[in-house]
């Protein structure tokens, strides 16, 4: 009982500090956000710079992709509770698979806009842009491009697919950011047409990394095996333990951005049931100790020899 308290303890613990680090990154980027759309907005309205307001607006849609990253993160962090036993991680990849919607939506748009564009012919006239929204375009560049390193990082650290899916927004929106820059300078140079062109190759990379998003996502929710270096990494860790003979055989499964593994493993048939309960429990704890990211480890010992047996009777 008591080790059973202590490991839910710290799985509280580490639950509180995930949900933490991502609120406090989800801040950020609102905040941002909010701040650097005004600033486009503005400067497209001051420089007569319609790709800098449109740019402008992007930016003032991350807002409300970050909204839907805090309600999918702080959903998942709940505990498991009687109508949910297996937890709420797979909130946090029903966010993913939502933020993959706008992002494709997002790609869409931009590319069915610079086609129009495209087909329309030659720009007739109009003003041509002033030099502070190119430094507005700059200065967007740079801003959303380490916003998206920022949440990057915190993904990675979290296994978070809802905040990976933000980070990808993040460098969309800097992508449209270059393409405004691109179509600004070429207005100013006589070749408007550079806008459009620019528009419709950001948007294949938009709606890629939208497509990437929504499969990660999708493979979290269908219980997809874990990655072959992962898999390796822990059977490796099995086999080190003192009296592991064999691993007859590894289930693992990804259950949001947590993963369950089920073990067979076989050990010396003269030992004594309790004998192959310890070494089960060591195996149990070694893994949840060193592979954070397990949330559940089942073992199951059996007598050396004697596994796959089953699959010979059929």
């Amino acid at each position: 009982m008591g080790e059973g308290n202590e490991k839910n303890i710290l799985e509280k613990a580490i639950r509180r500090h995930g949900t933490g680090l991502a609120m406090q990154v989800s801040c950020v980027s609102i905040v941002i956000n909010v701040v650097l759309s005004a600033f486009k907005v503005g400067a497209g309205i001051l420089s007569h710079s319609g790709a800098m307001i449109s740019d402008g607006i992007h930016s003032a849609s991350d807002v409300f992709s970050t909204l839907i990253v805090m309600a999918g993160i702080t959903m998942a962090s709940r505990k498991s509770d009687r109508e949910h036993p297996y937890g709420h991680e797979r909130m946090e990849c029903v966010a993913a698979l939502l933020l993959s919607a706008v992002l494709f939506a997002t790609g869409i748009a931009i590319g069915v806009s610079a086609v129009e564009t495209i087909g329309s012919g030659p720009e007739k006239g109009g003003v041509i842009p002033g030099t502070l929204a190119l430094g507005a375009a700059v200065i967007s560049i740079v801003v959303k491009e380490w916003m998206f390193w920022y949440t990057r990082a915190a993904a990675r650290k979290l296994k978070s697919g809802a905040l990976m899916a933000d980070a990808w927004h993040h460098r969309s929106d800097a992508l449209s950011s270059v393409g405004a820059l691109i179509g600004i300078l070429g207005a100013r140079m006589g070749m408007p047409v550079m806008d459009p062109l620019a528009s419709f190759i950001i948007c294949i990379f938009i709606v890629k990394a939208a497509l990437d998003v929504f499969r990660d996502s999708m493979d979290k929710m269908v219980d997809k095996a874990c990655d072959d270096e992962t898999v390796r990494s822990i059977e490796q860790a099995v086999l080190d333990t003192r009296g592991v003979e064999r691993v007859g055989s590894m289930k693992t499964r990804l259950f949001g951005s947590r993963i369950y593994v089920d073990l067979e493993i076989e050990a010396d048939k003269s030992l004594m049931l309790e004998q192959a309960f310890g070494i089960a429990k060591e195996v149990h704890d070694t893994i949840e100790e060193r592979f954070p990211q397990v949330k559940h480890c089942s073992v199951q010992v059996s007598p050396e020899g004697s596994t796959g047996l089953e699959g010979k009777e059929n």
